[in-house]
This record gives structure tokens, sequence and C-alpha cells, in this order.
């Protein structure tokens, strides 16, 4: 007897796994960021920029027609300073948040940018004579632009004086920089 139950239990159980019921209805999409939207962050690297009385000692940069940034979406623009020594005999770079201000003998000298929903201008800006500033301070200047999503930028404490810790709350790598080349761009607003 004992043996004809258990295989009636055995054959329940095989029967009861086996079936199989409606599809139910899908459930509500997750979110993928705070806020539902996703929060990916992008950097863009310009190519040497030359600082000329042709081009008003300013570079325009215009964000691709594919790339979306809203208005309370944060723009950083940074400049390539100096590159350093490490104690492996290489160099690192040095990344410094605009804007930054140099003192000359003649006066002053500061990098600086502005932005919109378009675009971004990168200027030079100050009391010094442009016309008198030296190759290092004018030519092959290379900026790091940083569009950060709001959300983001709002729950995060992040130090965005620091472009590494910028590069990795964003999960973005030097794989991911887009590069721009200014001679396709506008060089006056």
């Amino acid at each position: 007897m004992k043996t004809i139950t258990g295989l009636l239990f055995l054959f329940t159980a095989i029967f009861l796994t086996s079936c199989e019921g409606p599809i139910g209805p899908q459930g509500p999409p997750g979110l993928d960021g705070a806020d539902g939207q996703t929060l990916l962050g992008s950097i863009f690297e310009t190519d040497p920029i030359n600082f000329t009385s042709q081009n008003n000692y300013s570079f325009l940069f215009q964000f691709p027609s594919s790339f979306e940034i809203y208005d309370g979406d944060v723009v950083l623009v940074y400049i390539l300073w100096e590159q350093a020594s490490t104690n492996d005999g290489g160099t690192v770079d040095v990344w410094r948040l605009l804007p930054q201000t140099v003192v000359l003998n003649d006066g002053v000298l500061q990098y600086n940018f502005d932005h919109t929903t378009a675009d971004v201008r990168i200027f030079l800006e100050g009391t010094t004579d442009f016309n008198n500033l030296l190759p290092a301070e004018s030519e092959n200047q290379i900026f790091r632009i940083a569009v950060i999503p709001a959300a983001f930028a709002k729950n995060n404490n992040v130090d965005v004086t620091d472009f590494n810790a910028v590069m990795k709350s964003l999960n973005q790598n030097f794989n991911t920089i887009k590069k721009i080349n200014p001679s396709i761009q506008l060089n006056k607003k």
C-alpha cells in the first residue's frame, strides 16, 4: 500500500509541475537612474587649440546633434595644466577646473567658459594684452568638457575639481572620451 501511495504522490507531483498557466501581465519598467532616466555623463576632449586674435581668443564647441543636454545638466570644463612626473619615470596629466587665473607681469589672464544646451565657449579674458601672450599661454591648449546629468549631480558628493573623481563617478574611462576636432568647430559665437 505504501508503494501505491508513494507512486500516486510522485505522479501528482510530476503532473502539477508540468502544468503551465497563461502568461501574466508585464510588470512596470524598472528605473535606470534616480528619476527613471539613464544617468550617463559624457566627456569630450579637444585637440590642441590656439587662442589668437583671428578667433577672438575663443573656441566654440557645438554639441553633436545626436547628444541631448538639458537645462539642469552640469557642464564643467577642465584645462590640461601640466604633465607631472611619476615615481616610475612616467608622466601623468594634471587637469584643472575652469576658470583658472594666471598672474602675469603685465596683468591677469583667465581661462574661462560659458555654455548653453547647444554649445560651450572657451575663451580668454583678463587685463593683460593677449597679443603679448607666450605660446605656452595661448597655443596648443587642450580641454575636456564634462556633461553631468542634473539628477546625478544633485544626488552625489563628487569633488568636481578632481577630474579623475568625476570620471570615476560617471563610470567613464579614457576610451569613452569623445575627441573634438577644433578645425570643424566654429570659432566665434
